[in-house]
């Protein structure tokens, strides 16, 4: 059991942790011909546009409802009725997703009033579905927006008292996984011969596709209607603790029972995911799952031996926090430094002696103190690898110093393989390589050792003179 405790400092000096309203926001990314909207001021927009653009390096639609001085005290009514109505006469989204910033929330706006307003002020909005999400930027952090979100939009959308579709399996995946874990997730799932919704998926809009005609809404993701529908899967399966009340949620309001993973990165954690696959499909472990989970068990024979008492330490959210923590230690890894952004009950079960909810100088603080071998953070631990001089591993949002982010796996048995071999090749890269100064020799063996000076020597041979005779015949 890790001990869970808090910085307490006066500001975070170096944030590891984003708000809310960018999660909550990234999630709506996941919807089909949605538009996110951040309910506050310019600046939180721009602010969380750029970093998910810099990150995906995909164009990114985002709106705010643009608050100033005046408005935010006077209320924002008009200011989101306006934005409705443009976004709407400009982009025809199927959704319009809101979520507040701490602006708006700190005035107390009744967003969701405001929309039953609009809704009966303009009834040719009633084609676009608008839902709002309160989402604090002054509590939480990234993932606890989006498990907002993904609560919200099921209270909102989805429809009770469906008819139950055998083989429909409902995906509330965590916000800490990427585009390329879902597809991989899907891959899986569908060899079942299941059928997955997932709620939402960033792989349909965020996985750097070029669309056949541009549109102003997200390129893809989950369809409205698969939303209304989600009360029709023949079970759920959320992946993260942070879905734990999406999960709950369905399960509540539509009768949907569902099964929680906190991660789907190890071996273990796999094949729990891949045996409840079958069990509810009510077929066999299909033969190229079989040869991936081979693959992997070699892969860590090969890898462990990098693995074996290296230092490592850790900093992301909560989920991430886990399913990398857990996996480091099973490859023999030592976990010595755990940060953290917000409370999660899976951090007490840490496989470390303590995590702490704090910040990039609290990380690179506690990793100093530690000397460990690795660091293991989102790209703004550059600094922090620079000072220390030790290796970064690049692991979360953002990473905007690197390309390829949205196609990175880290889940179930390929995407564990690969996790393995690339922190497998950053450990390889520390072993020292001997040169000849590496060992010196003796002043004696040196000169032993020096070649012998260089001598002239004449191209002409002479001759020796001839002796004198003494013999008096000769004379």
């Amino acid at each position: 059991m890790a001990l869970v405790s808090e910085s307490k400092k006066s500001c975070a000096v170096n944030p590891l942790k984003m708000s809310q309203p960018l999660g909550a926001a990234y999630a709506f990314m996941g919807l089909a011909g949605c538009m996110p909207v951040m309910h506050g001021s310019q600046g939180c927009t721009s602010f969380g546009l750029v970093l998910l653009v810099r990150h995906f390096k995909e164009a990114i639609p985002l709106q705010t409802t643009a608050m100033n001085e005046a408005t935010t005290i006077m209320g924002g009514f008009d200011n989101v009725e306006k934005a409705i109505l443009n976004i709407r006469q400009r982009a025809k989204p199927a959704v319009i997703a809101i979520c507040s910033t701490g602006l708006t929330e700190t005035k107390g706006d009744d967003v969701e009033g405001y929309l039953k307003l609009v809704q009966q002020r303009h009834p040719e909005v009633a084609d676009t579905a608008l839902v709002y999400i309160s989402t604090p930027d002054y509590v939480g952090a990234f993932q606890d927006g989006w498990a907002a979100a993904v609560k919200g939009l099921i209270r909102q959308l989805a429809l009770p008292d469906q008819p139950v579709v055998k083989g429909r399996i409902a995906i509330l995946p965590g916000g800490h996984l990427n585009p390329g874990d879902i597809e991989e997730l899907r891959d899986i799932v569908e060899r079942f011969g299941l059928e997955p919704v997932f709620a939402p998926d960033v792989s349909g809009s965020l996985d750097g596709h070029i669309p056949d005609d541009w549109l102003g809404t997200t390129l893809g993701g989950t369809a409205l209607e698969a939303l209304r529908t989600l009360g029709s899967a023949e079970h759920c399966i959320a992946i993260g603790e942070q879905m734990r009340g999406a999960a709950e949620q369905l399960k509540s309001q539509c009768g949907v029972a569902y099964t929680l993973f906190d991660r789907l990165t190890g071996l273990s954690a796999t094949d729990a995911f891949v045996m409840k696959l079958a069990a509810l499909a009510g077929k066999p472990v299909p033969a190229r799952l079989k040869r991936q989970r081979s693959q992997l068990v070699d892969a860590m024979l090969d890898g462990h031996f990098h693995f074996g008492h290296k230092k490592v330490a850790l900093g992301a959210e909560p989920d991430l926090l886990c399913a990398a923590g857990h996996f480091l230690t099973e490859m023999g890894a030592e976990l010595s430094v755990a940060i953290t952004t917000t409370p999660s009950p899976v951090l007490a079960g840490m496989p470390c002696s303590e995590v702490v909810i704090g910040d990039l100088e609290d990380f690179e603080r506690l990793a100093q103190a530690a000397d460990v071998d690795l660091l293991v953070t989102h790209a703004h631990g550059r600094q922090a690898a620079e000072r220390l001089n030790k290796p970064l591993f690049r692991l979360g949002i953002p990473i905007f110093d690197r390309i390829g982010n949205a196609h990175t796996c880290h889940v179930c048995y390929r995407g564990s393989r690969n996790f393995v071999y690339e922190l497998g090749n950053q450990f390889i890269t520390q072993i020292p390589h001997h040169g000849p100064d590496d060992w010196p020799l003796p002043p004696a063996a040196i000169e032993v050792a020096r070649p012998p000076a260089e001598a002239f020597v004449s191209a002409q041979i002479g001759r020796m003179p001839k002796a004198e005779s003494t013999d008096p015949a000769e004379a």
